[in-house]
Formats: C-alpha cells, structure tokens, sequence
C-alpha cells in the first residue's frame, strides 16, 4: 500500500529541502517536521488502550496509544533527523538503526550494521529520506521481518516509481508512506528530480 501525501504544508517543506540554498542546519529540522506529520498519518488507525490515571476529579480511565509497541527504525545516515522527529510524537517508542552502503558501481545495497530491540510483535517504521531504486528498503525489511514484527510502513520524503514498484511487488504488505513520487531514476540510480545526495547534504 502506498500513500503520497500532498498536504501543502508537507509539499512546501519538502521544496525547500531541494533548493540547495538551504542551510544545513534548515534541512535537519525540515526533515524532522515532516517527519512529525508522516508518523501522524502512518499510526492514525493505531489501536488505544484503556489505562487508569490520575486526574484533578480523582481516578478515571482514557485512552492512549501504547508507545512501547512501536519502534523506530532510521537507516542511517540520512534517517537520524527523521528519528528526532518521529520521537517528538512517541518519545517513550523504542529505536532500532540499520546502515546500509549501495554500491556505486552494481547499486546493491549491503547491510553493515545492524541493532535493533525485539521487534516480535511490535509496529515498525523504518525512516529514511529517500527510496530511489529500492534495494536499501528491501534490505532493511528483510532485516526487520526475520524478528516478526506486527507490521511494518516506511516514511520517506520523496520516492522514484522504479523504487515503489520494486518493494510493491517483493512485500504487498508494507505500507509506504512519502511526500513525492518523483519522476524518474537516471543512469546512475539518482531520483530525478530529487534532493541530491542526501546524507552529504546533512553531514558534508
């Protein structure tokens, strides 16, 4: 499943992130903006929970989402904004963080560091910027999925379509959530026209 979000205020952000006249500093708290908006709409049909507390008329019991089930997951580098803002929504959620390198040449992906809590039974969702050709995504889902997560959807600021058809056709399951389809993947496997390479841009 596959939703672009086209909310103005998420658009707007997501086009300043292009202009490359966006202070570094700028680019980080976008991505956690759109992040804080991505997490709402990826767990609006999450479950609540009754739970008793303590209010000024005594004790009464009301709903709220347990945050102890939901973890998230940035791929690094380019995801770490994304989990500041994701933890602003549920800071009491768990983390887990996975590096993958593509490689330039083949652009395989290759996962080479990996730490994630349990994740049997929890909701995953895995954060990164962007999905060009989809191999980084395939990776991290089949890292993720082999610890039999609840389910799992995937935020990320702008897709190519190559990239979306790839991971629809490997897990029909996951939802995918992102701001833009982009309209291509050049030669070399960049979105076109994209943000540039994304974890240069934050980290130089």
């Amino acid at each position: 499943m596959v939703r672009e979000l086209r909310h103005p205020i998420l658009v707007h952000k997501l086009n300043r992130i292009r202009d490359l006249s966006t202070p570094r500093e700028v680019i980080r708290r976008l991505l956690e903006d759109i992040a804080v908006l991505m997490v709402y709409e990826a767990l609006q049909e999450v479950e609540l929970h009754r739970r008793e507390i303590e209010i000024w008329l005594g004790k009464r019991e009301f709903d709220f989402v347990r945050e102890e089930d939901v973890v998230f997951v940035p791929i690094l580098r380019a995801g770490v904004p994304m989990l500041e803002g994701a933890l602003r929504v549920l800071p009491n959620a768990s983390s887990g963080f996975i590096a993958i390198k593509r490689d330039e040449e083949t652009l395989e992906s290759k996962v080479f560091y990996s730490r994630l809590p349990d994740l049997e039974g929890m909701r995953v969702l895995i954060l990164d910027p962007m999905l060009a050709t989809g191999g980084t995504l395939l990776k991290a889902l089949s890292e993720v999925k082999r610890h039999k997560p609840t389910s799992t959807a995937s935020l990320h600021i702008i897709c190519a379509p190559e990239g979306v058809e790839r991971i629809d056709k490997a897990y029909p399951e996951h939802r995918l959530y992102t701001v833009s389809i982009d309209e291509r993947l050049n030669d070399k496997g960049y979105i076109v026209p994209g943000l540039g390479d994304m974890g240069d841009r934050l980290f130089s």
